[in-house]
């Protein structure tokens, strides 16, 4: 389920993405510098991947780690990413927080901090 979940995010797969969340799939996350933001519906998530792409110009993810632990998963994570706009590098860890209702992803609940 994450492998496609994953998938369908990156390529801003809207349809893929909605075979494997709730119809009610909540986003939300904290972007590890202001901004906090909760998505609901493809529309929303759609916007919210064009936005990305358009401030940075690079965004990978490393040291990726799921844990499972009964009806919750967490998946542990550092990001690197450069701005379009400047050229500046960031990095940061995380851990993202998932929920699931009907064998489905339910949420989504990022937090990111930089070091």
């Amino acid at each position: 389920m994450f492998k496609r979940f994953a998938r369908a995010l990156f390529r801003g797969d809207m349809d893929a993405l909605y075979q494997v969340v709730t119809p009610d799939f909540l986003w939300s996350f904290h972007d590890g510098l202001a901004v906090t933001k909760s998505l609901q519906g493809p529309d929303a998530i759609a916007a919210h991947l064009d936005q990305q792409k358009a401030l940075l110009s690079a965004q990978r993810f490393h040291d990726v780690v799921y844990h499972h632990a009964g009806d919750t998963s967490f998946m542990t994570f550092r990001v690197s990413e450069t701005a379009r706009a400047t050229g500046e590098q960031r990095a940061q860890r995380g851990i993202e927080r998932y929920s699931f209702a009907d064998h489905r992803l339910a949420t989504k609940d990022v937090y990111r901090k930089p070091f």
